[in-house]
């Protein structure tokens, strides 16, 4: 799952890529309001970590234009601003958390794993196909009651398949999906981690499979769905 941060403090700004992508996530990190403009206009994001207070504009600003153009885009507010009107006014301008700095880290990574399980939102709390399973809380993939080790890019190769399973997803879909702006992709990335997965999910003796649909993508099926 990618998820954008705009913070203007270079350092926390930091921290909290560095944090979230050890949790899993792909992280695009910009410290100006236009800058996360942009990069809103040309991917697609699961969650958006939103600082009010930042060089080229209020954040609220951006946070209301979102909402005013129909965006569902899960926002959880990070700011310093700490009276009761500033927190009434983030989430009336369509916030759906708020988090008063400082903060817990841990408790970040839980707000927004909470924005992503609400309902129509990316992250269900259990994905299944045959007998696989995939708890989203935990990262945790299993086949019947045994557990399946996967590496972190794997799991979250694993997960975009299982979300749209029984549909071709492309592969510069899993790219954008799986990878930010500043991690370089070598052009045969998603080949070599499909072709592990496979491997991993064959022994495993998972009754799901991962077809490829030549000069399209990938397909996630149970076995004897696809012809």
């Amino acid at each position: 799952m990618r998820v954008l941060v705009i913070e203007d403090e270079v350092e926390l700004g930091k921290l909290v890529e560095s944090g979230l992508a050890k949790a899993g996530f792909a992280v695009d990190r910009f410290e100006t309001k236009g800058d996360g403009e942009e990069a809103l206009a040309v991917a697609d994001y699961d969650a958006l970590v939103l600082d009010l207070g930042l060089p080229d504009g209020d954040g609220l600003t951006l946070l209301k234009a979102l909402r005013a153009e129909g965006s569902s885009l899960p926002i959880l507010v990070l700011t310093a601003r700490d009276a009761p009107e500033d927190r009434v006014l983030g989430l009336n301008g369509g916030a759906d958390d708020y988090l008063m700095k400082p903060f817990y880290f841990d408790e970040l990574v839980a707000r927004i794993k909470a924005l992503l399980r609400r309902p129509g939102q990316a992250l269900g709390a259990r994905l299944t196909l045959g007998n696989l399973a995939l708890d989203t809380a935990s990262g945790q993939l299993s086949v019947g009651d045994a557990p399946v080790p996967l590496a972190r890019r794997e799991t979250a190769l694993v997960e975009t398949l299982l979300r749209r399973q029984g549909q071709v997803v492309s592969k510069s879909s899993l790219e954008d999906s799986l990878y930010a702006f500043d991690q370089e992709v070598t052009p045969n990335a998603i080949e070599v981690s499909v072709h592990r997965l496979r491997k991993t999910l064959e022994k495993a003796g998972a009754e799901a499979v991962i077809a490829t649909i030549r000069g399209v993508g990938y397909l996630m099926t149970k076995a004897g769905d696809h012809g």
